[in-house]
């Protein structure tokens, strides 16, 4: 019989806690680059983002469940495994879902619910089918790693059309796809074996770290755009921004010269999530300045 804390940790399994914190997070960002306000009702945005991203990782594991069986690297999953019950992870994922959604009314306004749900049927209902279908579903798939950031910035009273928004979502959509196709050439091969398009079935490692190369420093030429469009306004934010971009560069100059040999994939995949955490810092930090 499981024991209490076996139960908590398969369904957090379903949450896939560190994907959604990072997109509870960017929601933080995106609402502190237009209110300076630390108090409760950011923490009740962030919560209610971070409900709503565990509710559609655990939908996102319920579809995916019978390829996520076929691959090593998934099959430990709490459904695969069997340590929970589809029926009972589509349970799970719903109450999320709607939780999320009312904490989102509740700290958010219609704008943010909008984009929340609009995130959570894009995810689902959109990427995953076409992952099946393509692949080069990372580019639509993109948009999910793109609208958190609006979520705060109209939770907190900004407006979608401003153009400075248009650059924030722009920066978190680029780096999705480099994120990605790093990813990949750890596990492109197991994608093919579980019958799911891959980058590496069209292109071989060479190819594909060329292109990650050109993508990474698209990144860091976007990252700049924030301080130049207006989206970040202190002095000391936007220098630290360009040191980010500096170190994205560098590890896509990394990359081309042969850190992936010596390292592998995984070492240029943590550097991109550890620049990401440091600009997502940064840009919470701009208008506290």
């Amino acid at each position: 019989m499981k024991t209490l804390g076996e139960h908590v940790c398969s369904y957090a399994g379903l949450c896939r806690i560190k994907v959604s914190l990072f997109a509870a997070l960017s929601a933080g960002a995106g609402y502190l680059l237009v209110r300076a306000d630390t108090g409760g009702h950011l923490a009740g945005l962030v919560a209610s983002v971070f409900v709503l991203a565990c509710g559609a990782s655990a939908l996102n594991q319920y579809s995916e469940r019978t390829t996520d069986a076929l691959m090593r690297r998934t099959r430990s999953r709490s459904i695969p495994s069997g340590r929970i019950e589809p029926l009972k992870a589509l349970l799970f994922s719903v109450i999320l879902l709607l939780g999320g959604c009312i904490a989102l009314v509740v700290d958010g306004n219609a704008y943010a619910l909008a984009l929340g749900v609009f995130t959570v049927i894009w995810y689902n209902g959109v990427y995953t089918w076409l992952k099946r279908r393509t692949a080069f579903a990372v580019f639509p798939g993109g948009l999910v790693g793109a609208v958190p950031p609006a979520i705060g910035w109209v939770a907190a009273g900004g407006r979608l059309s401003d153009p400075a928004l248009l650059f924030l979502c722009f920066f978190f959509f680029m780096w999705q796809v480099p994120h990605f196709w790093l990813f990949l050439l750890d596990y492109g091969e197991e994608y093919e074996r579980a019958g799911l398009p891959a980058l590496t079935s069209i292109f071989d490692e060479a190819q594909i770290v060329r292109i990650s190369f050109v993508w990474i420093s698209a990144v860091a030429v976007s990252c700049m755009f924030m301080s130049t469009s207006g989206v970040t306004r202190s002095l000391p934010v936007n220098i630290s921004l360009g040191v980010a971009s500096v170190w994205l560069m560098g590890n896509a100059i990394g990359l081309l010269h042969g850190k992936l040999k010596r390292a592998g994939p995984s070492f240029v995949f943590r550097g991109m999530n550890a620049g990401m955490l440091f600009v997502m810092i940064f840009l919470a930090a701009d208008r506290l300045f």
